[in-house]
């Protein structure tokens, strides 16, 4: 037993509230693959004692859940959290920038679009939010492999932050421009969205 060393647990799931189980679930499955892997109701006799009424376990690969909603009657969403302390984003990474790139597409069909989206140097990435403002990252890097870019940002002198329009990036793709040329098209600002970002605004 080691109780000296720190040891690196990995991230394997987390939680969140929602006013409404059916909204979340559809949401999460619809935009990241997730399935429900287990959902149930606190039965009525417990229900003044436990803290919500309903909870699903989710997720989107082999691990049994990535993802636990839980309903609470009568939450509702904080009209000021940006302003507020508590989690900020939650990430997904695909395997490649046309992982990506498809992805956006095929949401962007269903009629969920991203709030924003960047070339942060280290990758690319779509934030979009769910049903109760949660915002959720999915993105992809810019190297091939993690320790390059684990390098990128060690040695960065600031985080770079360069606004895209996703569709512009789909386009320069379908037209036959490599995946780190359009990283080197997005730096340069050829896939800056028509209007600068607005934090405040909703898709």
């Amino acid at each position: 037993m080691n109780s000296q060393i720190t040891v690196h647990p990995k991230l394997q799931h987390y939680g969140l509230t929602t006013a409404n189980l059916d909204a979340m679930t559809d949401w999460y499955r619809k935009v990241l693959g997730m399935t429900v892997n287990h959902r149930a109701a606190v039965p009525p006799e417990a229900q003044d004692r436990a803290p919500f009424s309903a909870f699903a376990f989710l997720s989107n690969d082999q691990v049994d859940h990535r993802l636990v909603l839980f309903e609470v009657r009568g939450a509702f969403v904080d009209p000021d959290r940006p302003r507020h302390t508590g989690l900020q984003h939650v990430a997904f990474e695909c395997a490649t920038l046309d992982d990506l790139l498809g992805t956006y597409v095929r949401l962007k069909n269903l009629g969920v679009l991203p709030l924003w989206a960047a070339d942060h140097g280290v990758g690319i990435s779509l934030y979009y939010e769910d049903p109760e403002q949660n915002r959720v990252e999915i993105n992809a890097s810019n190297y091939s492999d993690a320790w390059t870019a684990t390098e990128h940002l060690r040695v960065s002198r600031g985080m770079m932050m360069a606004h895209v329009d996703p569709e512009k990036m789909v386009a320069a793709r379908k037209a036959g421009a490599s995946p780190w040329e359009l990283h080197e098209r997005a730096v340069a600002g050829e896939f800056s969205p028509a209007k600068p970002h607005d934090p405040s605004a909703r898709p």
